[in-house]
This record gives structure tokens, sequence and C-alpha cells, in this order.
């Protein structure tokens, strides 16, 4: 299954809605968001789609945002991280400034790790894990998204005509 990876939107609904539409042109049947959503009105994008998320450091799901989700077909864990089974592999989603991130890279408990924050792509090992940062979609001199196909363990970057 082809998951397709974004983050780091802060509110930018439109581009959000452009990364949704490229990733499932590409194929993705799954979708992740590693977070700093900033907003109802990029969740909106999300809804009705496959999708996971966690929030990032600059989320504030208050009540409105909450009762939004508890609406929706969304998953979001009370905590970071989300944690995926895909193709017999295991992906724990973080946002990345999450102390319980660097402790999950030591100990080498997944298969893949996805986070945001930086706004910097990634893709590299840390021991047996492959970490995956699909770049961001605000804030960035290019806006990219990932997709990753566990049962090939190939990872693929994208960039968005904004």
């Amino acid at each position: 299954m082809l998951i397709g990876i974004m983050s780091d939107s802060h509110g930018q609904a439109a581009r959000v809605g452009g990364a949704v539409r490229l990733l499932e042109r590409l194929g993705a049947e799954q979708l992740v968001h590693c977070g700093d959503v900033g907003g109802i009105s990029v969740l909106e994008e999300l809804v009705g789609h496959r999708c996971g998320l966690v929030w990032g450091n600059t989320d504030r799901p208050d009540g409105t945002v909450a009762a939004f989700i508890r609406a929706t077909d969304l998953t979001v864990p009370a905590a970071a991280p989300l944690r995926l089974a895909v193709d017999g592999k295991t992906i724990l989603v973080f946002h990345g400034h999450e102390a319980e991130f660097d402790r999950a890279l030591h100990r080498q408990a997944a298969d893949y790790i996805l986070h945001g924050h930086t706004h910097v792509p990634r893709d590299e090992r840390v021991g047996d894990i492959r970490v995956i940062n699909p770049g961001a979609l605000h804030r960035a001199r290019r806006h990219t998204v990932a997709t990753l196909d566990p049962a090939a363990d190939v990872v693929s970057f994208h960039e968005l005509d904004t």
C-alpha cells in the first residue's frame, strides 16, 4: 500500500488540497500528516480520505477542533506517536519535537518513523529504522510531500506546483 506523507502545513489549506490531489494521483491509499496542521480549514481538506495525523508544536486543538475531529473519519491519537501497521511493517508517526521521538529512535522498535518539524526533507537510516520527513507545505523553499511503499521499501519525494 502506498502511503502519502505531508507535514507542516501551518494553515495552508489550499496547499494541503493540492498535496492530497497529487498524492492520490500518485496512487496513495493512506495519507499521513506529521503535524503543525494549522486548523480546521486544513482538516477539512483531509476529511473523506483515509488519513491519520499527529499534532505539532504549533497546533492548539481546542474544543472546536476536538468536536470537528470526533465528527470525521480522521485518526488522531491522544499523544504521538500514531502507530500504523502496513504491509507487515510498523510505522510510527511523530511531529519531531516530542521527547518520545528521540527515545523511539534509540529503541529501534519500528521499521519506519515519519516526522516533520524541521521543514527539511529527510530519508535516512538510524540503525534499522528508516526515518522519513516529507519536508513542509509552508515556510520552505520548496513545498514537498513524500510517498512510502513499505512492501518495496521505496521512498520518493514530490514537489508541489505552488
